[in-house]
């Protein structure tokens, strides 16, 4: 199991709504190989801090949620997040 700094699962769900566009919750998280449960307060945490913008969508009687990245959010990624890659990279091999 390897394991991922915070920035760097921040970096991967603003990029991935950037890529996508929108993405439900399922999605989202699937696609950045995240826990739900763990990693929810995380999600809340960017929509609070208006990094990404989340929407209810009704389907008949279900609500269905879907995130999209906010131009705050774009701006963070290119100003913060890509300098700290540039100077700190991933570590491919490193594990928990």
């Amino acid at each position: 199991m390897s394991y991922r700094d915070k920035i760097y699962i921040i970096k991967d769900i603003i990029l991935k709504l950037v890529e996508y566009g929108e993405l439900n919750q399922t999605a989202l998280v699937s696609f950045c190989g995240l826990n739900m449960t763990k990693h929810k307060p995380l999600i809340d945490d960017l929509e609070a801090k208006q990094l990404i913008s989340k929407n209810l969508i009704l389907v008949g009687k279900r609500a269905i949620t879907v995130y999209r990245p906010s131009p705050k959010g774009l701006e963070f990624c290119k100003s913060i997040l890509e300098p700290y890659e540039i100077m700190f990279p991933r570590l491919a091999s490193r594990t928990r």
